[in-house]
């Protein structure tokens, strides 16, 4: 208990403060963690969430990851491409149920008729929610060009998830081929943050072969990008994908839960103006899953808007909580699941990162 309280009253933290935090297994040192956290988020961000609604438009994907549901290799995957219309019904349910902005969202593809139909979908989504709705794209990598092609259109955000700062670690999670590339992935992120974006990545937590060491390092990597928005959760496996294999050699769930929510509260002390994601994963994993990531540091609730009839084909991992609920199901409980908590939703601020603006205008 004397380590843990030393180290949360450090102004910094070192590598083996990171890895002594994230070891933690008891409870009161862990609820010491979660309020210090909390009380940071308190102070720089406040007892609220801001909320995005979450557009899987497509499980198409180009990529073969070893990890991922909707894997190109996966054939048993019923794929699906929503049309812009359904998108802006999408997008026209935020704006009525008061949200600021939505998360575009799809498997990783790349060719020139991708990128216009994204822009002029940009444009679209702008016109029905107004020229300060805020657009987050999460549509894998692309060229400079690309990115600044949607910014200039009026994206506002970008996530690009690294899942791993191990660059040997990477190779054992993706096919050994330069489409799954770790230098392209990095790069992408720092072209993503030249194009001006509010830039996002993540990792996966639990993943096979991975240690607290590499955990302590992807936190210090986050730092270190200065990246302004985090999704991170714990791994979850799809029986219908190569890693499955390594099942047997994974933590227990609840430890994979645990040690995500020391993640976020680990992130929060060392990040504390930046915007952090309480992931569905987290649910799929916890019944108030998301709620209890609010409390250990996370801001960001991103619900589900992609109509109910296409949720079951978008499976990265099994289990994926509010497959089965409608769009409105999901929206009429989630301020009060949020209110259990002692938190509220803010509706009429956008909630953009203050990370971003610190970067872009440092104090002198």
């Amino acid at each position: 208990m004397s380590l843990i309280n030393d180290i949360l009253n450090n102004e910094d933290f070192s590598k083996q403060d990171i890895v002594s935090l994230l070891a933690i297994s008891e409870k009161d040192e862990q609820d010491l963690l979660t309020t210090k956290a909390y009380s940071v988020k308190e102070k720089y961000i406040g007892r609220k969430a801001f909320v995005r609604g979450l557009i899987e438009f497509s499980n198409q994907c180009k990529k073969n990851c070893l990890y991922c549901g909707i894997r190109s290799g996966n054939s048993k995957v019923a794929r699906y491409t929503l049309t812009d219309e359904e998108i802006l019904s999408a997008v026209s349910l935020a704006v009525n149920n008061r949200y600021n902005g939505i998360v575009l969202q799809s498997g990783e593809i790349s060719n020139q008729s991708f990128t216009k139909r994204i822009t002029e979908l940009i444009r679209k989504i702008k016109k029905e929610g107004g020229e300060d709705f805020r657009i987050t794209l999460s549509l894998g990598e692309q060229s400079y060009e690309t990115y600044r092609e949607w910014f200039e259109a009026g994206a506002q955000r970008y996530l690009l998830r690294i899942e791993t700062s191990n660059e040997q670690l990477y190779k054992k999670i993706h096919p050994d081929n330069d489409l799954h590339s770790f230098e392209t992935r990095l790069n992408c992120l720092k072209e993503i943050q030249k194009a001006g974006y509010q830039t996002g990545t993540g990792v996966m937590i639990g993943l096979p072969f991975q240690t607290l060491e590499d955990l302590a390092d992807d936190l210090l990597f986050l730092k270190s990008m200065s990246i302004d928005m985090v999704g991170m959760g714990p791994y979850i496996e799809h029986s219908d994908t190569p890693l499955y294999q390594e099942k047997e050699n994974l933590l227990p769930l609840m430890e994979r839960f645990n040690l995500s929510l020391r993640m976020i509260s680990v992130l929060r002390l060392l990040m504390p103006f930046i915007n952090i994601a309480s992931t569905t994963a987290l649910q799929s994993i916890f019944p108030m899953g998301r709620e209890k990531g609010l409390k250990c540091g996370a801001n960001i609730l991103m619900p589900n808007l992609t109509p109910g009839k296409y949720r079951g084909s978008y499976l990265l991992y099994e289990n994926k909580a509010c497959i089965d609920e409608d769009a409105d199901e999901c929206l009429d409980c989630l301020d009060k699941r949020v209110q259990m908590v002692g938190e509220k939703i803010d509706y009429e601020n956008f909630g953009d990162s203050k990370h971003y603006f610190n970067r872009y205008n440092p104090v002198s």
